[in-house]
């Protein structure tokens, strides 16, 4: 794989988004998390996954760099298998710990929302759902994601403002489960997940199967019902002109 590292250790499996320096999530990297997902869930080995960053970026979000490029039939198939994607880690029957190792925001806070439990480094990093400021209509299936962690009323207002949360302001909310220094962050999302490792495992799993089947279903919409209108924004002129200066905005970094 090009966009992760696994290493497998007691049971445990350490997966680490590596690509560039903030991870910024492209389609290969979804594919290959999709691959990752399915073998992980058939593998006896594994009984349950660590999601981890580099040190200062879990993932900035979606790469609008390369985003920007695509045609409309590469971004509908992004588009596809995102919500795909959400839908397979957030329904996979071990449990998974995101060990949000720093800045975190929109695709970054979306692929954390759909693990069990979220660990956060300490320090002036941001989390949350910042796509409307920058042009990008939410479908609705991460809005439903959104809710299922902060609830209808919180998510919508979160949501509508693009609202970024240093860690203790997102422990406070309930976004995050705990907030912890930056080198303790693997090690305390290790303990989280031997603590669920530590029950029975089969009632373990069906518990989760059937808390989580609302969303799930959420999760797996009418795909151009629930993605149409992102879809038709990107388009736009407006939002292209947005996202561009976006993207130089980047590049002068």
């Amino acid at each position: 794989m090009h966009t992760l590292r696994t290493e497998l250790s007691d049971g445990i499996q350490t997966v680490t988004l590596d690509r560039g320096k903030a991870n910024p999530i492209n389609h290969q990297m979804i594919l290959e998390m999709r691959q990752l997902i399915a073998e992980t869930n058939h593998n006896e080995a594994v009984l349950g996954c660590l999601l981890t960053g580099k040190p200062g970026y879990f993932s900035a979000g979606l790469d609008v760099v390369e985003l920007y490029d695509y045609d409309p039939a590469q971004m509908k198939a992004f588009w596809q298998d995102l919500a795909s994607l959400l839908a397979d880690l957030s329904a996979s029957p071990k449990p998974w710990v995101a060990a949000i190792s720093g800045h975190s925001p929109a695709g970054g806070c979306v692929i954390a929302l759909c693990c069990d439990q979220r660990v956060m480094a300490a320090g002036n990093y941001r989390i949350g759902l910042n796509e409307v400021p920058v042009g990008i209509v939410v479908p609705s299936p991460i809005f439903d994601l959104y809710a299922s962690v902060l609830g209808n009323r919180q998510a919508y207002q979160f949501l509508m403002e693009g609202k970024l949360l240093l860690p203790q302001d997102a422990l406070a909310c309930g976004l995050v489960d705990a907030v912890v220094d930056p080198e303790q962050v693997l090690e305390t999302s290790r303990q989280r997940l031997l603590h669920y490792l530590s029950l029975n495992q089969m009632v373990w799993r069906q518990t989760k199967q059937l808390l989580k089947a609302p969303l799930i279903a959420q999760l797996r919409p009418d795909f151009d019902t629930a993605f149409g209108p992102t879809l038709d924004q990107w388009w736009r002129e407006e939002s292209r002109s947005q996202i561009a200066a976006m993207i130089q905005k980047l590049k002068q970094r």
